[in-house]
């Protein structure tokens, strides 16, 4: 069985069932500061599952959907698993560092770990073309991934409801994933992209 249909099947069950009942979301969400207070360690996990609403949900698990079952069969489904899993803690440590001390901040979804799986896509597979739903011209995956976090960092400095540093750090753990775990995955990259 897919392992990306599963991981899709319990974000859209454990969300609808936040979505219905609040208590959930309060004990699911991620807030740094009472994490470290309390040792509430499971929230880097929990928090993953959990979305604000239907359409950050949708987007989420459209993602997954087109890019997971590709990293599945390009690197196993142990290894997806252990990639996604990876990167959804890997993309809390900078809320973490940066908003322990904060009692009002609070994030929920699974954007850090599908970052994580969309960028090992863009380590194995750089020119592969990616399209946007209004534009009608392949963007290779590489300068899509260059310019996405370009505008994370840039839209990282402003206050707002969307966690671009879970963005980030998905993004950067996707790459070091692939580069420190699978065998091969630099020099692919490498000559993929002409230097060797």
């Amino acid at each position: 069985m897919s392992v990306t249909l599963i991981l899709i099947t319990i974000n859209v069950m454990a969300s609808i069932a936040a979505f219905a009942d609040q208590r959930i979301m309060e004990v699911g969400i991620f807030m740094p500061y009472r994490t470290v207070r309390n040792n509430t360690w499971y929230e880097l996990i929990t928090s993953g599952f959990l979305h604000g609403d239907m359409g950050h949900l949708l987007f989420n698990m459209i993602t997954l959907w087109f890019f997971g079952p590709v990293m599945e069969q390009t690197i196993g489904q142990q290894q997806f698993l252990i990639l996604y899993f990876t990167g959804l803690l890997a993309s809390s440590i900078p809320s973490l560092v940066r908003h322990k001390d904060n009692p009002q901040f609070a994030t929920i979804g699974a954007s850090g770990a599908v970052e994580s799986v969309l960028f090992a896509f863009i380590v194995v597979y750089p020119f592969e073309p990616l399209y946007f739903i209004f534009i009608p011209i392949g963007i290779p995956a590489v300068i899509l991934g260059i310019l996405f976090v370009v505008y994370s960092v840039w839209a990282s400095k402003k206050e707002g409801k969307i966690n671009h540093e879970a963005h980030i750090g998905g993004a950067v753990w996707g790459i070091i994933y692939m580069f420190a775990f699978i065998p091969n995955s630099i020099d692919h990259f490498l000559t993929m992209i002409g230097i060797l």
